[in-house]
């Protein structure tokens, strides 16, 4: 099994099993059941929405441009000028942004990422 699974599947049952735990002692407590089960509910969803956001911290600044570090689309945010799409002419090898190629005149290119 996947190990990220494997870990996702333990989160998941200890977050199971800390609402239900967490339901019974507000019973116990005397709340009614319609707040604890609302208070159980917000806990289920927030609790993995700050773990994700945590984790998406550590990674730093995913698919920023301040950054260097993290993403951007496959891999290409720490590149200098990532925002604009460069051509290579397949004719004379010649990088450019667009349109036919400055060098040479051909249309025939491939996009360069």
């Amino acid at each position: 099994m996947n190990p990220q699974l494997k870990k996702y599947y333990i989160f998941l049952g200890a977050s199971l099993v800390f609402s239900i735990g967490l339901q019974i002692v507000l019973g116990y407590l005397g709340v009614p059941w319609f707040i604890s089960i609302g208070l159980v509910m917000a806990i289920f969803i927030l609790l993995p929405m700050y773990m994700r956001r945590r984790q998406m911290g550590q990674m730093g600044n995913y698919g920023g441009r301040s950054s260097g570090a993290g993403g951007g689309f496959f891999g290409s945010g720490g590149q200098g000028d990532s925002g604009s799409v460069r051509y290579v002419c397949l004719v004379c090898n010649n990088k450019h942004k667009g349109g036919s190629c400055p060098r040479c005149g051909s249309k025939m290119q491939r996009a360069d990422f």
